[in-house]
């Protein structure tokens, strides 16, 4: 059953996508692939960057609840490596605007 399920929604998935290989680019007939690839590319990226995140905090609440002493450091450097971890998803944002542009 499950089987079937993921086959439906790839199928869906290719006809939803179907209408923009029908259209043209400019004077050019080939169809340009670097929007759909940096589609791709950021679904990529905002889904691992969004896994992180939440190994993030996961561990840092297993670790204030360890040690709650500690709740200031752990907090600090929570903070600082979600911020970071955001950053890149930001990065390739701005990377694919830059590249598609």
């Amino acid at each position: 059953m499950r089987k079937l399920q993921y086959i439906f929604m790839t199928l869906a998935v290719l006809c939803m996508a179907s209408p923009a290989f029908a259209q043209s680019t400019g004077g050019s007939s080939a169809p340009s692939w670097v929007p759909i690839g940096a589609g791709i590319g950021m679904a990529i990226a905002s889904g691992l960057c969004g896994l992180g995140q939440g190994r993030v905090a996961g561990s840092a609440a297993e670790a204030m609840a360890r040690n709650p002493g500690a709740r200031a450091g752990i907090q600090l450097v929570l903070v600082l490596g979600l911020a970071f971890i955001e950053s890149l998803a930001l990065f390739t944002l701005l990377i694919i605007f830059a590249k598609v542009s």
